[in-house]
């Protein structure tokens, strides 16, 4: 017997929510981004180990809902090994995939297929992409030769 297609993807969503992948503080990260969503009240800090233009690491701190948890563990998981400009441009499909503004074409998503059915949900849209709005923010401060310290982002 198989499981219905959104009962598949609901319990990999809990499973990232039960289990995260990537978390947990890092020691020396070459850029971090704090995130927010006031309207549910997740909260995250993403850093990342960066060599030669590739993310070696993603770590995560988070709180939050099962849908900020679950995405965020989704892109510690995929984002690794992948250039700055591939991870830029799979947020950006995640992000019209949330705001229904296609599908994806070629792109491998993995598990990142079972936020589909959370864009049927816009209060919970915000809470599936804080983590890539954080990315971006990370990448970004990391290109710009920021020392200073974490960026912030608030998804409103």
């Amino acid at each position: 017997m198989t499981l219905p297609l959104d009962a598949l993807y609901r319990d990999i969503i809990l499973d990232h929510y039960r289990s995260p992948r990537g978390r947990g503080a890092m020691d020396s990260p070459d850029t971090t981004c704090r995130g927010s969503n006031p309207s549910c009240g997740d909260e995250l800090i993403l850093a990342l180990k960066i060599r030669d233009d590739k993310i070696q690491q993603a770590q995560i701190t988070t709180t939050g809902c099962a849908i900020s948890i679950a995405s965020s563990s989704m892109l510690a998981e995929i984002i690794e090994g992948k250039t700055l400009d591939e991870a830029i441009e799979l947020g950006e499909t995640i992000r019209g995939m949330m705001r229904n503004e296609g599908e994806p074409d070629e792109l491998e998503l993995g598990d990142l297929d079972a936020l589909k059915g959370v864009r049927n949900f816009p209060v919970r849209v915000k809470c599936a992409l804080l983590a890539w709005v954080a990315l971006f923010g990370a990448i970004k401060d990391y290109r710009e030769g920021n020392t200073r310290g974490a960026v912030s982002i608030t998804t409103e």
